[in-house]
C-alpha cells in the first residue's frame, strides 16, 4: 500500500483565533531541504504574538501553520543534501515566520542549513525546546560580546527562556555569571552555577557596587527590554559590551557613550526572513549539542505535556504566564 501522502496540522485562520486541525499535502523536500516528522514543537512567547497579530516583525501571513522550533527525524532529503540521512533525529528553528510553514504539524519541509544532530543527551522534548533560545543566546553572548573566561557577566532575566541558556554558555566559555531575577528564581538561577541579583531589592548601583566594586561588567546581556535596557547601560563598565534581544524601544545613550561601552542587538529571525545566513544557525545548533555532550547544557521544561489537540490550552498557559520553563507539544506520542 502506498504511504498517505496527507499530513494532520494546527492551522490558524484569524489572529487570536482557535487553531483547526486540517488534513493537508505532505511537503515534499527540495533541492537543499530535509522533510522532517515532526516528534515535538515548542512554543515561545514570540509565537503568542504571532498568533494574537502583534508581532509585525515576525510576519506570517494567514491561514498558516504556525511553531517556529521543532525536533524530530529526517523522513526524506532533496537534491544535494548529504549532511543528514533518513532516520536522523535533528532540531532546528525552521518555520513559522515569512509564510513557511511551522512546526504545528506532522511534517514540514525545511532548509537543511537550519538544522543539526540531535545528541543522545537530550530527548525530543528537550531538543525542541532549544533552537530559539539557544540560537539567540549565542548570537549575543559569542557572536556579538566574545564572552572569554575571567569576565563578569551580567544577565537580565536569567530564569526565562534565553536568560536561562545565557547564564549556561557563559559559564561554559569561563565567565563569572551574574543573573537579575526575582526572590522566587532565585534558588533556580544559583542552580545554574550564576549568582542570583534581586533587582526588586536592589538598585542597579547597589548590585553594581557589591559584585564589581562598582567597576560595572565587561557584558550585559538584556533579555527583558524597555527599562531594563536602560539599566544595562548603567551596570556595564566602561569599554564594556551590553547586548540585548528586545532592543526596540527609544532609549537615551549617554549613560553607555559616556563608558565608552559598545552596544548590540539580536534579531535572530533574519534567516527565515531574508534567506541569509542561515547556515550559521546550524552551526550554532551543533555548539548546543557540544554543550549537551559534555553535560554543560539543561532545557527547563514545563511538565505538563501536550498534544496537537490540545494546542489552544497550550497557548492559552503560556499567554497567562503560568509556564514553569519551555512547554512543548508532542507531535509523535511515545516518541
Amino acid at each position: 500500500m502506498a504511504p498517505s501522502l496527507s499530513m494532520t496540522a494546527a492551522m490558524l485562520d484569524t489572529h487570536g483565533g482557535a487553531f483547526r486541525m486540517v488534513s493537508m499535502a505532505r511537503p515534499q523536500p527540495g533541492a537543499g531541504q530535509v522533510l522532517v516528522r515532526i516528534h515535538a514543537s515548542a512554543i515561545n512567547p514570540l509565537d503568542t504574538k504571532i498568533h494574537a497579530g502583534e508581532a509585525p516583525h515576525a510576519r506570517h501571513p494567514l491561514p498558516a501553520v504556525l511553531g517556529i522550533d521543532l525536533a524530530g527525524t529526517v523522513a526524506a532529503v532533496g537534491a544535494g543534501v548529504t549532511d543528514f540521512a533518513v532516520g536522523e533525529r535533528v532540531f532546528g528553528m525552521a518555520g513559522g515566520v515569512a509564510g513557511l510553514q511551522g512546526s504545528l504539524a506532522e511534517y514540514t519541509a525545511v532548509d537543511a542549513a537550519l538544522l543539526a544532530p540531535i545528541p543522545e543527551q537530550l530527548s525530543m522534548r528537550e531538543a525542541a525546546a532549544l533552537p530559539l533560545i539557544f540560537i539567540t543566546a549565542w548570537e549575543g553572548l559569542v557572536d556579538r560580546a566574545r564572552v572569554r573566561a575571567g569576565q563578569k557577566v551580567l544577565v537580565h532575566g536569567g530564569a526565562g527562556g534565553v536568560g536561562h541558556i545565557a547564564i549556561q554558555i557563559a559559564r561554559a566559555r569561563g565567565a563569572d555569571v551574574f543573573a537579575t531575577g526575582t526572590a522566587e528564581q532565585r534558588g533556580f538561577i544559583e542552580s545554574l552555577g550564576a549568582t542570583a541579583i534581586d533587582y526588586r531589592a536592589q538598585t542597579v548601583d547597589a548590585y553594581v557596587a557589591q559584585h564589581t566594586a562598582g567597576r560595572g561588567f565587561d557584558i550585559v546581556y538584556d533579555t527583558v527590554g524597555g527599562a531594563t535596557l536602560d539599566a544595562s547601560f548603567q551596570a556595564v563598565r566602561r569599554f564594556g559590551h551590553v547586548v540585548s534581544c528586545l532592543g526596540w524601544g527609544t532609549h537615551a545613550l549617554a549613560p553607555l557613550s559616556f563608558r565608552a561601552a559598545t552596544y548590540s542587538g539580536v534579531f535572530t529571525l533574519l534567516p527565515m526572513l531574508t534567506g541569509e545566513g542561515g547556515e550559521h544557525h546550524g552551526e550554532i545548533l551543533r555548539e548546543a549539542a557540544g554543550m549537551a555532550r559534555a553535560g554543560q547544557l539543561v532545557a527547563q521544561l514545563d511538565p505538563r505535556h501536550f498534544v496537537v489537540d490540545s494546542v489552544c490550552e497550550a497557548y492559552r498557559v503560556l499567554k497567562a504566564g503560568t509556564a514553569q520553563g519551555k512547554l512543548v507539544v508532542d507531535m509523535l506520542q511515545g516518541a
